[in-house]
């Protein structure tokens, strides 16, 4: 699946415009959209209009398709990549890597305890 990449897009607007010597305030007046729109393009602050990207990519000379990554559709381990999850289920998740981490340490320390008194005896 193709999916936008607004950095890829941020870093392409900013160096093509540069590379063509124009200032924000100049793209502005070329494109139509307003300069503080192409400021915030260039940080990945605004994904814009299908209008706006064809009028950039027409006056910078860049492939609008260019502009697009693939991305992997992988939903495995979601709640390990936390991912998609609610703030109750972030909570969740984070509750049962504490019990399992603690459970762990517990079966640690028992192990250790169990050797140390078998060398004793």
């Amino acid at each position: 699946m193709k999916k936008l990449s607004i950095a890829k897009l941020a870093k392409t607007v900013k160096l093509k415009r540069e590379e063509k010597g124009l200032t924000q305030e100049d793209l502005s007046k070329l494109t139509g959209i307003n300069r503080i729109m192409i400021g915030r393009i260039e940080r990945q602050n605004f994904i814009p209009s299908i209008l706006q990207f064809e009028s950039l990519a027409n006056i910078l000379d860049f492939e609008i398709t260019d502009m697009f990554i693939e991305k992997e559709e992988n939903n495995s381990f979601i709640a390990l990549r936390s991912e998609t999850l609610s703030e109750y289920e972030k909570e969740g998740v984070e509750k049962l890597f504490t019990m399992m981490l603690a459970l762990r340490q517990q079966i640690l320390l028992r192990s250790k305890s169990e050797n140390e008194s078998f060398n004793c005896s």
